[in-house]
């Protein structure tokens, strides 16, 4: 495994993350546990949940994947041997069934509470804010278009108290975001420097061979203010495995059993994903491994979240860590219709 730190802290996390949001849907607690045992013994030591998990989100499930983690760690007493990375969820009608009044303070506070014991621990390492509360272009959306009539009051200060008070309490130990753009990222910043408040360390953003949106202004964000990148969906749910093209994806994948998830599924992203396929098969590596690396190596990434149903996909993305992409198979990638998907 390889390892790098969480911006502006001394906290070594692995280059790979285990993510988390199927279990308690498509896999079972035992399955879980199975996975965090595995990922364990290859040296991953960072695990990203959040209290809507599984996804998707259903008020009958809430909270179960922190869950699945909790009885993992009372069991086998490693708490110390991981770094814990989870997030309150966002406001709208998708998360209505877990509150709906956004990052008020008494939302943070329930949202901490709540998972703090579903995870049957005193602390979690990094805490997020799972997307804006303002109206902005998120999941799928390319282009920012501006509503006048946006409800949302500035309140990344407010916020930011908030989350100091649950740092200074020893409940949560660094911040971050996810979902977030470029203007969100730097107000953040902004407040932390002139009011000496927690400062935001990463942001959990989708990147992808077919998803290279954060490589704009985030991009620079990222680097020159050192806030790196949790990249999530690095797979693109699963298309960048090749199954769906080859046909092979079976009856439980994602996207057989959630059909609506068609964010990576377009003609583009499917024409991008053949060119990428045939590259991969070219230079005999696995297209998954190809597209994981890709992302892995990024100067801006802390850290690759990768997701599996079973231990077969489990092993093969972690094994990606061994795999280094040259310069020509970069450049060949770079020529096969990058970006086609928001």
């Amino acid at each position: 495994m390889k390892y790098t730190t969480l911006p502006n802290t001394n906290i070594k996390i692995s280059k790979i993350c285990l993510g988390t949001m199927t279990w308690g849907n498509q896999n079972t607690e035992a399955e879980g546990h199975e996975q965090l045992d595995y990922a364990l013994e290859q040296g991953i030591n960072f695990i990203d949940t959040a209290e809507l998990y599984p996804v998707p989100a259903e008020a009958k499930t809430s909270g179960r994947t922190s869950e699945i983690i909790g009885t993992w760690l009372r069991k086998t007493g490693h708490r110390d041997k991981v770094i814990l990375a989870s997030k309150i969820a966002g406001p709208g009608e998708y998360t209505a069934h877990i509150r709906t009044t956004g990052f008020s303070p008494e939302s943070i506070k329930d949202a901490i509470h709540k998972e703090l014991n579903r995870l049957q621990t005193d602390y979690i390492d990094l805490y997020q804010l799972h997307w804006p509360e303002r109206q902005t272009n998120t999941f799928g959306v390319r282009d920012y278009n501006y509503n006048s009539n946006d409800p949302w009051q500035d309140n990344f200060n407010e916020i930011l108290h908030t989350l100091d008070r649950f740092i200074k309490e020893g409940k949560i130990r660094h911040v971050g975001l996810s979902n977030e753009k470029a203007w969100g990222a730097m107000r953040y910043l902004e407040e932390s420097k002139m009011h000496n408040l927690p400062r935001m360390i990463t942001i959990q953003n989708a990147y992808s061979l077919l998803n290279r949106v954060f490589e704009g202004d985030m991009a620079e964000v990222a680097l020159r203010e050192n806030i790196k990148l949790l990249a999530y969906s690095p797979l693109a749910f699963g298309v960048l495995s090749g199954k769906y093209i080859k046909g092979t994806a079976a009856e439980n994948s994602r996207l057989k059993l959630f059909p609506t998830f068609a964010r990576y599924s377009s003609e583009q992203s499917t024409l991008a994903t053949k060119k990428y396929l045939q590259l991969a098969e070219d230079n005999n590596i696995s297209l998954t491994q190809m597209a994981l690396a890709f992302v892995t190596q990024q100067p801006f990434v802390a850290s690759n979240i990768i997701g599996a149903t079973t231990m077969v996909q489990l092993k093969e993305n972690i094994d990606s860590i061994n795999l280094e992409l040259s310069k020509d198979i970069l450049e060949q990638i770079n020529g096969a219709n990058p970006n086609p998907a928001p």
